[in-house]
């Protein structure tokens, strides 16, 4: 099963790379690309999308075992409520994991993510290494896979997930006056939505992952159906630290 939820992923990475390379102000943007921005795009997706779940489906899974072997497939849960589970309980741990990054002690790990100056879903995993550690997904989703009997709906909600995550950093911008944009926008973190959270005109807003309803809940929501018009912060970090040592 998590072979076919990377598959899922994978499909949806594909068919919006091909989107942006069709749509030519998406196209045009990705050439100005310089070959640091590309190194760290193609770092943090080789992290995200290929080290992160090895760690969880080998290392951490195995601690679990050895920590607590008679839990594994615990509980039977009907899968409706193992995909709940993921797309809205775990999106809520995220978005106080999204908001403790941005605090003062976390953020000098975290701002390489927000050095991306255009919504571009190669960047979508922009980070420095060690961020990817510190986001809740690397640690819970083998908890639950581990205590799950049946982790299938489970996994469904993190292909999910997965698959917004690189719609949300897109710009394959669904149209205000659409009868989608009118079925999604009030309880869904639309691309438009995320483009204000990496704005530098309007900060520390839409931490949320799938749903907007966080954000309302905590007031942090900003609502603008148009795009901002700056994205991305600067720094005077080297290479090598956004990639290992943000916080020198």
């Amino acid at each position: 099963m998590q072979i076919i939820e990377h598959i899922l992923v994978f499909v949806a990475f594909i068919g919006l790379v091909t989107w942006t390379i069709c749509h030519q102000s998406s196209r045009n943007q990705i050439k100005t690309k310089c070959f640091e921005d590309w190194l760290l795009d193609i770092t943090g997706m080789f992290v995200q999308g290929i080290l992160i779940p090895l760690l969880q489906a080998t290392i951490i899974y195995q601690l679990y075992r050895h920590w607590l072997p008679t839990w594994q497939g615990y509980f039977h849960i009907p899968l409706i409520f193992t995909f709940l589970l993921s797309f809205i309980v775990v999106d809520y741990l995220y978005y106080w994991n999204h908001r403790l990054l941005h605090s003062t002690f976390f953020w000098n790990i975290h701002q390489v993510h927000h050095t991306v100056t255009c919504m571009d879903v190669l960047g979508t995993s922009r980070n420095t290494i060690w961020a990817s550690f510190l986001i809740i997904y690397l640690w819970i989703h083998s908890w639950f896979i581990y205590l799950l009997k049946d982790p299938t709906g489970y996994l469904l909600g993190v292909s999910l997930t997965s698959a917004l995550d690189l719609w949300r950093h897109s710009q394959l911008i669904i149209s205000s006056n659409s009868w989608l944009y009118r079925f999604l926008s009030p309880w869904l973190i639309l691309p438009q939505d995320h483009a204000w959270h990496h704005s530098s005109q309007f900060f520390n807003c839409n931490y949320g992952a799938n749903l907007k309803l966080w954000d309302r809940l905590h007031g942090t929501y900003y609502n603008n159906d148009r795009l901002p018009n700056r994205i991305g912060i600067t720094t005077s970090l080297t290479l090598t630290q956004k990639l290992l040592f943000p916080f020198l």
